[in-house]
C-alpha cells in the first residue's frame, strides 16, 4: 500500500513539494475565471456568467461558503488526521445523501476569503493534520477559491498533500487543472452504469464521465465505493471489474459499508429498494469480487 501513496509520504517527510508549490496558480486563477464566464468547471456546463454573480446548477455564489473545517479521524486511516474543509452545495443530488443538509442547501454555511482559509490551514497543520482535504459538498464549483487559497499558503510556505475528495464529475477543462495541483485524488465511484446513477443522483452520462476522469487523474488515486443495497451486480461488481481492466494496483479502493437510508429515499416510493442498510451477505460479495479481482481494497 506504501507504493500508492509514496508521493504523498514523501510530501509529509518533507522529502517532496506539494504539486500546488510548483505550479503558476496565477496563470491557472486567470483560466479558472475564464471558465466561469460560461461556466463549465462541472459536466453540467451551464454556461452562466457565475463571476457576474449568476446561478448555475449546483447554486454556488460568486464567494466561498463553507459549512465547517476541522481535524477529521474518520477518514482513511493513512489519512488521519485529516483538515478537511467541507464546501457547500453540489453538482449532484444523490437521493440518499448523507451530507443532503449541506449539499442541497438546506444550510447557508458562511463565508471564507482566501486569505483567512490560508492561515487556518497553516494553523491545523500546527495541530496535527497531515494533508488538505478538500470536500463537500462538493469543491468543485470553488475552484476559483481554492486555487486563490493554494497561493496564499504557498506565499504562507506550508508544504502538506492535497486531497480533492469529490464526486469525480468533473469536466476534462477542470481536471487539466486539478492535475496541477493535486497530490491525492479522493473521488467517489458510485454507479456501475448510466441508468442507475440518473435515477438517484439525476445525472447524465455518469459512468462514462467517472471513468473518463479516473484515467485522466494524474496522481494517486484512492477510490471510495459506496455499497448501495440492491446495487451489487449492476453496480459494484462492474466497478471493480472496470478498475481492474483500467488502473489495476495503480489505486487503493476503499469498499464502505456505512450506508444508510436518509433525505429523500424516505420519501418516495420509487426508492423503497434503499430503504435499509446493506446485508453482511452483499458486504462480502463484494468484498471476494474485490479479492478476486487482485484489487488493492481496505474497508
Amino acid at each position: 500500500m506504501f507504493n500508492q501513496l509514496k508521493n504523498y509520504y514523501a510530501i509529509l517527510a518533507g522529502k517532496k513539494r506539494a504539486k500546488f508549490l510548483k505550479a503558476n496558480l496565477d496563470e491557472l486563477i486567470e483560466e479558472v475565471r475564464e471558465i466561469m464566464e460560461s461556466c463549465e468547471l462541472c459536466e453540467r456546463k451551464c454556461k452562466v456568467n457565475r463571476l457576474k454573480g449568476e446561478i448555475g446548477h449546483c447554486k454556488v455564489p460568486n464567494k466561498m461558503l463553507i459549512s465547517s473545517e476541522f481535524l477529521h479521524f474518520g477518514e482513511e486511516p493513512f489519512f488521519v488526521p485529516s483538515h478537511t474543509i467541507f464546501f457547500m452545495g453540489c453538482t449532484m443530488h444523490c437521493q440518499f445523501c448523507q451530507n443532503y443538509a449541506i449539499s442541497q442547501w438546506l444550510e447557508s454555511g458562511y463565508e471564507i476569503f482566501p486569505e483567512i482559509l490560508a492561515l487556518k490551514i497553516k494553523e491545523r497543520k500546527t495541530q496535527g493534520s497531515k494533508n488538505v482535504n478538500f470536500v463537500g459538498g462538493e469543491p468543485t464549483p470553488y475552484l476559483l477559491f481554492i486555487l486563490q487559497t493554494l497561493k496564499e499558503l504557498k506565499n504562507l510556505k506550508v508544504n502538506l498533500p492535497i486531497i480533492w475528495n469529490s464526486n469525480f464529475y468533473m469536466s476534462e477543462k477542470t481536471m487539466n487543472i486539478l492535475n496541477q495541483i493535486i497530490d491525492v485524488f479522493l473521488p467517489d465511484f458510485k454507479y456501475g452504469n448510466n441508468r442507475c446513477a440518473k435515477d438517484i443522483s439525476l445525472v447524465e452520462n455518469y459512468f462514462d464521465i467517472i471513468s473518463r476522469n479516473h484515467l485522466l487523474a494524474k496522481g494517486e488515486i484512492v477510490i471510495r465505493h459506496l455499497i448501495l443495497p440492491n446495487h451489487i451486480k449492476c453496480c459494484s461488481f462492474p466497478i471493480l471489474e472496470w478498475i481492474s481492466n483500467n488502473l489495476g494496483k495503480k489505486c487503493i479502493v476503499n469498499l464502505m459499508d456505512q450506508y444508510y437510508p436518509c433525505y429523500n429515499v424516505l420519501k418516495k416510493e420509487k426508492f423503497m429498494s434503499l430503504r435499509r442498510k446493506i446485508t453482511l451477505k452483499e458486504f462480502e460479495e463484494v468484498k471476494k469480487r474485490a479479492e478476486e479481482l487482485n484489487l488493492i481494497y481496505i474497508c
